[in-house]
């Protein structure tokens, strides 16, 4: 893990690089963890930054109608929702994935804090602070609350029947669907179910963060099978991941196949807005054109967040 390193405001250039960019993965208020902006606040900034839009990811709460409510407050920003499929929402629950299609949600995360994968990050170790998320989860199961790792695999290794029907609804609906904190072999398993059951839009959460790690082979594979990988900044800028392995994963599967969002909205990190433009700068610096970055930042994530309609 490399050591976190201060962050510069983005240049003019990397701002005017991005604009008319969504962020598919930001954090901010209101949730149940203290995060570093609310969503109007965003709205705001986003619009006079020329930012296309933004999707609202908590760990707990479904976000598709507060992204309405975010669209008519401030117009011409595009406030888009989602589902993360822990146990606050009743885990792998088709269910709740079909109102949350209904009700506007763009993408639907599988588990993330509850995933089996990442149970042992929520562990108190001597000498380690735990993330806000992991924090929380202390207190939900010191208050009794059944918090089982959720499996989306079955022993043998096959994906659950009720994972099928969760991606049936995702491929029904057209939504997308990302991978969340699930596993290396979890992650290769769901992407070859959801291709079979017609889903056109996956996401590789974070692939380079730790609890994923995915191998370069096994990421260009993914994007081999139309996948994107997801490129996030917080993990770099909090030291778990480095620059250096972020641009090798990036060439490794190219830019068509990446794309990049901030994963921000901790307190302890840069503003949000910022993002994509300190990300598109540090791309630049490494030596990736203009329009690689344009691609990333801008073109797939129009794709994703439009389903290609715009």
């Amino acid at each position: 893990m490399s050591e976190p390193t201060p962050i510069p405001s983005p240049s003019t250039e990397a701002r005017e690089l991005v604009r008319g960019a969504y962020d598919l993965h930001v954090h901010i208020e209101p949730d149940v963890i203290r995060r570093r902006i609310s969503d109007l606040e965003l709205a705001r900034r986003y619009s006079e930054l020329g930012l296309r839009g933004f999707v609202l990811k908590s760990h707990y709460t479904p976000t598709a109608e507060r992204a309405a409510v975010v669209r008519a407050a401030v117009p011409g920003v595009e406030a888009l929702g989602a589902i993360v499929l822990n146990h606050a929402v009743g885990g792998l629950n088709p269910v709740a994935v079909e109102i949350a299609a209904r009700g506007g949600a763009r993408i639907v995360w599988l588990p993330t804090v509850d995933a089996a994968n990442e149970a042992h990050e929520a562990e108190p170790k001597p000498g380690r602070k735990l993330p806000l998320w992991a924090q929380l989860q202390l207190e939900l199961r010191e208050a009794g609350l059944p918090l089982p790792p959720i499996e989306v695999l079955n022993p043998d290794g096959t994906v659950r029947p009720v994972v099928r029907q969760v991606l049936q609804v995702i491929a029904r609906h057209g939504l997308v669907l990302a991978t969340g904190h699930l596993g290396r072999d979890e992650i290769m398993a769901v992407v070859q179910a959801a291709r079979e059951e017609g889903v056109k839009h996956i996401v590789i959460t974070h692939p380079d963060y730790p609890t994923q790690n995915l191998p370069l082979e096994d990421q260009r594979y993914l994007a081999q099978q139309g996948a994107f990988l997801e490129r996030c900044l917080a993990p770099i800028v909090s030291g778990k991941v480095s620059w250096e392995h972020t641009f090798e994963a990036i060439r490794a599967t190219g830019p068509a196949h990446s794309f990049l969002s901030t994963d921000l909205g901790q307190p302890q990190n840069p503003p949000v807005e910022d993002g994509l433009a300190l990300f598109a700068d540090r791309l630049l610096e490494a030596g990736f054109s203009k329009e690689e970055v344009r691609v990333m930042a801008v073109t797939n994530t129009v794709r994703l967040a439009t389903g290609g309609r715009a």
